[in-house]
């Protein structure tokens, strides 16, 4: 399996405030009928109207540094969990080696939040200062200054899902496997459940067709619960799998399994 990051300049696969909700595993429960909500989502997904899921986040890197001495340019994609920072892939900040970092390795990196069309000047636009990794996981907690404090982040889901949820995906990444770049559209699908791991949630395309894929670039996007009349919770971040679009299982890393982690780099 190959992660949703391009590590050389050509593009490559793949196609990713504290408030923590502590939710018991009856309140997941009810995630197994979880509302589709308008359709909208990635290959063979569909676009996400301007207002919605503001929390999604494109990261931008540019001058990342080469093992060959020169520089590449490369995105991904996160959620906005707090004013100052953005979960995201681990290995979307990884050296000239491969060896994921706690630092910024691009010249420079901003995160733009609540930007559906990123030809568009909705949103806010923010640079990310600091990087934190998961020794867990394939997921990084990125700083970004200024603090974003007009667009609510995304909450966290307390427990693990359960197999046969289903959970929703948006990011950045590539939408067509012919000519894989960078989306300037957020686009979203709906995944479902096959496998729960220790740190990891494993899941397949469910809509709106069973090979809706993540893609280059999806790298660090957010998969979360949605529940009628309420706000989405963060179940899991995407880090790798088949090349898209598939029918095959993606790996993606549960956010539950690292939340005293999260709690103590934001609280800290």
């Amino acid at each position: 399996m190959i992660d949703r990051t391009p590590s050389k300049s050509s593009p490559r696969r793949r196609t990713g405030r504290l408030v923590a909700t502590f939710l018991g595993a009856a309140v997941f429960l009810g995630l197994g009928v979880l509302q589709a909500g308008p359709a909208h989502a990635i290959v063979n997904g569909e676009p996400v109207p301007e207002g919605v899921y503001r929390f999604s986040v494109k990261l931008t890197m540019t001058g990342i540094p080469t093992a060959t001495g020169g520089r590449r340019n490369s995105a991904c994609s996160g959620a906005l969990i707090h004013p100052s920072w953005v979960i995201t892939a681990g290995h979307c900040f990884r050296d000239p080696s491969g060896v994921r970092v706690e630092r910024p390795v691009a010249d420079l990196t901003t995160a733009t939040v609540g930007r559906a069309d990123l030809s568009g000047t909705n949103g806010r636009v923010a640079t990310v200062v600091a990087v934190r990794q998961s020794s867990v996981n394939d997921i990084a907690l990125a700083r970004i200054d200024p603090p974003i404090t007009d667009i609510e982040p995304l909450r966290f889901a307390g427990t693990a899902p359960q197999v046969g949820h289903l959970l929703r995906m948006t990011g950045y990444g590539a939408d067509d496997p012919e000519n894989l770049q960078p989306s300037t559209i957020l686009r979203t699908g709906q995944f479902k459940v096959v496998s729960v791991a220790d740190s990891t949630v494993g899941v397949t395309g469910h809509a709106p067709a069973r090979d809706t894929s993540a893609c280059p670039w999806d790298s660090g996007a957010p998969y979360f619960a949605e529940r009628k009349g309420k706000r989405p919770l963060l179940v899991s971040i995407e880090s790798t799998g088949p090349g898209c679009p598939h029918t095959g299982v993606e790996t993606t890393a549960r956010v539950d399994a690292v939340m005293p982690w999260i709690r103590s780099v934001i609280n800290g």
